[in-house]
């Protein structure tokens, strides 16, 4: 019994010690956090782990709409070229300015194929720490699954269907951009 609670508080102060030596190391300024230079691989392997698992965990229980209807992907094209292909690409581009510094690359998603409720979640809530942001903070919901409709054909895209779609979605003052949020948050006084 002595043996057992000696190891409970020989690992509870090992973890304690850890905690200390980690954040005095991050207090210390020493780890370089400029995106030019790259995470070690552990430090790399381990924010992708929690980056992913934390959007499988909260896309979970996501109710997907029809992702089907022509009118949504359309829409979502147009949402797709005017805020999204700078950092995700599109049939046809290898890089872009902005991309080309980002660290973490973000994903060539006009080369994935992507969990519909982990896109919904990502896009609405962006990641912390990155270049993706939370548009669901300017975009309602059906504005979001209307991209997330848009990335399931994407894939699928040569050059020249990509730049047909786009040149067929709405114009942007006919795209919903959250005016109801921006009018509640101008009426807030923010």
């Amino acid at each position: 019994m002595k043996n057992h609670i000696d190891y409970r508080t020989s690992l509870a102060a090992g973890i304690v010690i850890l905690a200390a030596l980690s954040y005095a190391y991050a207090w210390s300024g020493f780890y370089n956090i400029g995106a030019d230079v790259p995470h070690s691989p552990l430090t790399y392997r381990f924010l992708t782990m929690a980056r992913e698992r934390s959007v499988e965990r909260h896309a979970k229980d996501i109710n997907v709409p029809n992702l089907e209807d022509p009118s949504l992907i359309l829409k979502g094209a147009g949402q797709y070229a005017a805020m999204c292909t700078g950092c995700h690409l599109a049939p046809g581009m290898h890089d872009s300015e902005i991309r080309a510094g980002l660290y973490p690359q973000p994903p060539n998603l006009s080369q994935q194929h992507l969990d519909p409720r982990e896109a919904f979640w990502t896009i609405k809530h962006g990641i912390k720490m990155s270049a993706m942001p939370a548009w669901g903070t300017t975009h309602d919901d059906m504005t979001i699954w209307s991209m997330v409709a848009f990335l399931q054909k994407l894939p699928a895209m040569t050059p020249e269907q990509y730049k047909d779609i786009v040149a067929k979605a709405p114009p942007d003052e006919d795209m919903d951009m959250g005016s109801d949020k921006s009018d509640m948050h101008d009426n807030m006084g923010h």
